[in-house]
């Protein structure tokens, strides 16, 4: 019987991110040698090839593209028996991986960070930054323990908890004919340009659903990879755009030649919420980190 460990496994996965054994081994902590030789020994022990080894180019095979998907799998119930068993000496202790989206993490961590700190001094936060898709693919293969984004998504696997719900903003050049409102009704915005973020970003779509139905129409030879380069470009006159109510406060509001107005009521509002896997050894952690964020947020 092959007598497979699970450091092997982690080369082979190293591997088969970095395509690059000496990126490989620099992420194992081991030599380029010792990981190269640890997978040949891997490969005569279970009789098969999982790496086709070229002079400027490294490849799975079919059986390695299988096999890793497995080891995957195992390294992330090893992982869970020791977070498991650390969680059960010190529940609110240990790391905490967690993933925000780019239009939430810039503008809801400052508002936390010292209640988090002072409340769960042993916690240590590894604090990231994705899109949604990547941010539930990374949270299902065990990447992440806990994910911030905008609900509603599909779970599959995946326990969900609302935190806050998050107003939307007009944002509008300092010109233009609405800046001097006090507030805007969305059928005031029919016939604008609006500027939106490109594809990937959930803010995208729900900016797209807040005015598909007053006939404002998105600028198409312009899309958006941040917040900020939507700000400035509503500063340059280029058309107009909504903003999370986080990212209008304090400083963001005030930024030169753009001028925030809120909507009249009925306004329109995103619901962020937290998801993990429902297998999650931190829950308690979890947990605390929720309700931490709930209480300071809005």
């Amino acid at each position: 019987m092959a007598d497979v460990k699970l450091k092997d496994l982690r080369y082979l996965v190293a591997v088969a991110d970095t395509r690059h054994f000496g990126r490989a081994a620099e992420r194992c902590f081991v030599s380029q040698p010792t990981l190269s030789a640890q997978l040949k020994k891997l490969e005569d022990s279970l009789g098969v090839q999982l790496i086709e080894r070229q002079p400027r180019r490294i490849a799975l095979t079919d059986a390695g593209e299988q096999i890793v998907a497995r080891a995957r799998r195992i390294l992330e119930a090893s992982d869970e028996v020791v977070t498991l068993a650390r969680s059960y000496r010190d529940p609110l202790a240990g790391r905490l991986r967690i993933a925000m989206l780019p239009t939430i993490g810039p503008y809801l961590l400052p508002r936390i960070a010292l209640a988090l700190r002072k409340a769960l001094p042993r916690l240590e936060l590894q604090l990231y930054e994705y899109q949604t898709a990547p941010l539930i693919e990374k949270l299902h293969g065990g990447a992440l323990d806990l994910g911030v984004l905008a609900l509603p998504i599909e779970l599959d696997g995946l326990e969900a908890r609302e935190l806050y719900q998050e107003a939307f903003n007009v944002a509008l050049p300092d010109q233009h004919r609405l800046a001097k409102r006090a507030t805007i009704r969305i059928e005031e915005l029919k016939d604008e340009s609006l500027l939106l973020l490109e594809e990937g970003h959930c803010l995208r779509d729900q900016a797209l659903e807040v005015c598909k139905r007053v006939g404002a129409h998105e600028k198409q030879d312009f899309r958006a990879t941040s917040l900020e380069t939507l700000r400035q470009m509503v500063a340059s006159g280029t058309g107009v755009t909504l903003l999370p109510e986080l990212a209008s406060r304090g400083a963001y509001g005030a930024a030169r030649g753009v001028v925030i107005r809120p909507f009249a009521r009925p306004v329109p509002v995103r619901h962020i919420g937290a998801i993990w896997r429902k297998t999650s050894a931190r829950l308690a952690a979890i947990t605390a980190v929720c309700d931490l964020i709930a209480r300071h947020a809005p």
